[in-house]
């Protein structure tokens, strides 16, 4: 896909333009840092814990959260499988035997593709904006990304005052927190305020900011999740005053912001109220501790994960450049560092992204500052939410896979629907792509969406967990998901003329295209299919010999 870039293009696009330095702690070389601040989203540094990210950009006189919560998506719950694909399919069949490829493509993209909605698009909660009067001007600047602690700091100096911020996203309180520090005793004043490209209203309440915002409508389905943030400024000293839509916090010695947000999702079927009290609790519980407290619990939750694997390529002198140049010399020099660094990303954004209970690490993980996204930063699922996990079990996170898993046995049950409305097949059937409310039915146009190839390649996963872990139990939890996909293949494949050869027709190869009264994509019997298949047959026939179970279905399947 010409996506295999909203997730992995973060990494790339960090690397073009950070750099590593000694860490302070144990482990060296862990750090991403910037000279100056960020000027553009994609130059702003991530923190997550699963539920919550936020993008930090650094500014001195304005500084910006960008603020994300897993759930906020377009729309509401739904189904997108078209019922016209049914009658609609024996003539496509027939028209791709006949070699009338350009004739079959169309009447697939107008038959079998959504005729509802093409799926909807993660969207942002919204911002944090903290504004300091009189540090536009600053010395000694200094932003980072401590990927072995996942904790963010900002350094300069105004007037002889040596500032500090630093911002983690709590994995044990589900919130973000932002510390703020001088060098002398009442330097610290700001203001604080909430905006959002939603549909939101900003109040306070006290030492209390609070957005409440409903996510958008998309392609003629309303928008249904509500969303609450919750801010509480926590201060040494100093004082507090509240207006209609800011807080204005002025001589304080220190500061600790703890912002909490939570939706009205349940589950990809079940919206609820609004969930003020989730967001609220979640305050209130952070609030309860001190910083170093919620710090040291942060980065110990943090590093149980992380420092599973050590990975040692050796260190010259590159280490000590700035990692911009480090990438510009990294052809012509001799930098093994700056690869574990790399990796090590990888890892953190994956730990910050994908927790269990939560939902899957979508096409950029969990930060997004647009409405209208590249790909709606969805599910992917001919290769991108795939690719997300591929370093899960390799890089000792197995856990990580959770929201994955939990996904797919969503999709499974959503998509029993489809293969029946669209195929009239026995099963569970998905198509190039998924969102939160896990629709399995073809998107986009054929020349792309039709490829219902889905259900194949998560089980692929389901199985490769197994092998990790020899784990009888985690088998028989996804078995049901394994055979249904299989299920639904047996029915839906079909005897070509020529050779009388079973395929699965009609799909496609993705990103792959072929002459033939145009540009046409759409044909049968395209080699990832079969192999896609060839595995799903072998591996749920080993899972059912394993398990002890369905013998005359694995039969079926040799």
């Amino acid at each position: 896909m010409k996506k295999l870039y909203p997730f992995l293009l973060l990494i790339l696009c960090y690397a073009a333009g950070i750099s590593s330095c000694r860490k302070e702690v144990a482990e060296p070389n862990m750090r991403l840092w910037y000279d100056k601040p960020a000027t553009k989203w994609v130059e702003a540094l991530p923190v997550g814990n699963g539920s919550t990210g936020a993008m930090i950009f650094g500014r001195t006189a304005e500084e910006i959260l960008q603020l994300n919560e897993e759930t906020i998506w377009a729309g509401q719950p739904n189904n997108n499988a078209n019922p016209n694909a049914l009658l609609a399919l024996p003539i496509i069949r027939d028209l791709l035997f006949e070699g009338k490829f350009a004739e079959a493509q169309e009447m697939a993209t107008q038959k079998v593709m959504s005729n509802t909605n093409h799926g909807m698009a993660y969207q942002p909660a919204g911002n944090l904006k903290l504004t300091f009067p009189g540090h536009e001007t600053v010395q000694n600047y200094y932003r980072d990304l401590d990927i072995a602690s996942a904790v963010a700091s900002v350094k300069y100096s105004v007037g002889g005052v040596d500032y500090r911020r630093e911002i983690f996203a709590s994995l044990p309180e589900q919130v973000i927190v932002v510390r703020l520090t001088a060098s002398q005793k009442g330097k610290i004043s700001f203001k604080a305020t909430f905006d959002s490209p939603q549909q939101a209203e900003v109040s306070t309440l006290g030492d209390l900011l609070f957005l409440r915002g409903r996510a958008g409508s998309m392609e003629g389905l309303e928008g249904k999740v509500e969303f609450a943030a919750l801010l509480r400024v926590i201060r040494e000293n100093g004082s507090v005053m509240a207006d209609t839509t800011c807080l204005s916090i002025d001589g304080a010695d220190s500061v600790t912001l703890i912002i909490s947000i939570a939706t009205n999702f349940v589950d990809c079927q079940t919206l609820a109220i609004i969930q003020n009290d989730v967001a609220g609790d979640r305050l209130v519980s952070a609030a309860g501790k001190s910083y170093n407290v919620l710090k040291a619990e942060h980065v110990a939750a943090y590093q149980k994960q992380f420092d599973r694997v050590k990975l040692k390529l050796g260190t010259t002198e590159a280490v000590e450049k700035p990692t911009n140049l480090r990438v510009l010399d990294f052809a012509k020099g001799n930098d093994p560092q700056l690869v574990e660094l790399y990796f090590q990303f990888g890892r953190y954004l994956l730990i910050s992204s994908s927790q269990p209970g939560g939902q899957p690490a979508n096409l950029q993980g969990i930060w997004n500052d647009l409405m209208a996204p590249p790909w709606d930063s969805k599910y992917t699922t001919n290769i991108n939410v795939e690719m997300n996990y591929w370093p899960a079990e390799v890089c000792n996170l197995a856990e990580l896979q959770e929201p994955f898993i939990r996904m797919a046995k969503e999709v499974a049950q959503s998509g029993s629907a489809t293969a029946k409305i669209m195929y009239g097949a026995e099963g569970w059937v998905m198509h190039h792509n998924t969102d939160l409310w896990r629709v399995t039915g073809g998107i986009d146009k054929a020349a792309s969406g039709m490829w219902p190839m889905g259900g194949a390649w998560f089980c692929r996963h389901l199985w490769e967990r197994y092998l990790f872990s020899g784990n009888k139990d985690d088998l028989a939890d996804v078995y049901p998901v394994m055979k249904g996909a299989a299920q639904f293949f047996v029915d839906f494949l079909i005897e070509e003329p020529t050779e009388g050869y079973l395929v699965v027709s009609p799909s496609n190869s993705p990103e792959n295209a072929f002459i033939k009264d145009g540009y046409i994509t759409n044909t049968y019997g395209v080699t990832m299919d079969n192999q896609l298949l060839f595995e799903l047959f072998g591996n749920v026939a080993a899972a059912a010999a394993i398990l002890g179970t369905d013998w005359a279905f694995a039969d079926t399947l040799l």
